[in-house]
């Protein structure tokens, strides 16, 4: 069993879901505490994965799948105040709401995380950041403008080095979302809006990150001169959060990833080859008493929901298995990254939780 100090993972992250009204503004609760990272998606209908934070403020937006830069008060729809048990979503009357947060009749899913507001200033490295973190949870963001530079470091303030870093310039358009994840290393790049498989670059100046900064070279999408770039860093906690990579099998009776917890949120994607990065979420679930995920969305694109066995999993009480034989989740000799987190085992407390 995976002992956490984190007893109650619904305290730090949580995914809820909510049918459109069509109304503007539209108060989400229920998800348990003032969120500071929410991502909602139309699960219904081809619309971007609308990003809001507390640390850019309300009423801006970035897209998954998008180059774009960082839009204010999006027709569309945008995250327009944070609030103690949730959040609101606005949008255009002309658009029913907001197409990309509250449709009327349409369904939408978001996924939350906690921070610690708007942030503080942070000085720990040579370029200066706006830090909100949470470091309990292992989850920090972090807003800078790059010295466009050869070299920086940035920041982060988790106390512990990141094990994942996800990257957006804010400022400008035409740059793509870099991701670095502790699997894949520090001379390598995946990119969240893309299905490109990993590739080498300079954005982490070849620096694995340290537990007071990470390192940026010389790219534009993360040390670019005057850019305003925004990044979500994350570092494990036991029972609670886990950032690693499997090798597919090519099997209906897939590999096991162990996690420690029973997941309640997992990101993966292909990083030797081409793939999506595909989303499930313990809220989406479908048979197997609610343990088998087939319900997905992708980061990528503005796809609708999918339902089918194409990335299918299983979720155990102490991690997750493959169900499928597709490319994009477990071809045989293919390396995949994943990111997940889910509810505790057993806490600080040395209580176990109910396998469910």
């Amino acid at each position: 069993m995976a002992y956490t100090t984190i007893n109650k993972s619904t305290d730090y992250f949580n995914t809820l879901l909510h049918t459109g009204n069509g109304s503007s503004p539209r108060s989400i609760t229920g998800v348990g505490f003032q969120p500071d990272w929410v991502m909602t998606k139309n699960r219904s209908a081809a619309n971007s994965n609308t990003v809001g934070d507390s640390v850019r403020g309300t009423g801006k937006t970035i897209f998954t799948d998008s180059t774009s830069a960082e839009l204010t008060n999006n027709s569309y729809g945008y995250h327009s105040a944070f609030a103690s048990d949730g959040f609101s979503l606005t949008g255009s009357a002309a658009s029913a709401g907001g197409d990309n947060v509250n449709k009327n009749s349409n369904d939408y899913v978001n996924w939350c995380w906690k921070a610690n507001g708007a942030g503080s200033a942070n000085t720990d490295g040579s370029i200066n950041s706006t830090v909100s973190v949470n470091a309990t949870s292992g989850f920090s963001i972090v807003k800078y403008v790059g010295n466009g530079g050869s070299s920086g470091t940035v920041g982060h303030g988790l106390n512990a080095v990141p094990k994942m870093i996800i990257t957006k310039v804010t400022s400008a358009s035409g740059d793509n979302w870099k991701v670095y994840h502790v699997s894949s290393g520090n001379t390598k790049v995946l990119q969240l809006n893309s299905t490109d498989a990993e590739a080498t670059s300079g954005a982490w100046y070849n620096t694995t990150p340290t537990s007071s900064v990470f390192s940026v070279g010389n790219d534009g999408a993360t040390n670019g001169s005057g850019k305003t770039i925004i990044a979500y860093c994350f570092t494990e906690k036991t029972g609670y959060s886990k950032f690693g990579s499997y090798t597919g099998n090519g099997s209906t009776d897939g590999s096991f990833i162990y996690t420690g917890f029973k997941p309640a949120f997992v990101i993966f994607k292909r990083s030797s080859g081409t793939g999506g990065w595909i989303i499930h979420d313990n809220k989406r679930s479908e048979s197997n008493g609610g343990n088998s995920l087939r319900k997905y969305l992708v980061a990528q694109t503005s796809g609708s929901e999918g339902t089918n066995d194409y990335f299918t999993i299983d979720t155990l009480s102490n991690g997750f298995k493959l169900r499928s034989t597709d490319g994009e989740s477990n071809q045989s000799g293919e390396t995949y990254i994943y990111m997940a987190f889910g509810q505790s085992i057993v806490g600080s407390n040395n209580i176990p939780a109910t396998a469910r």
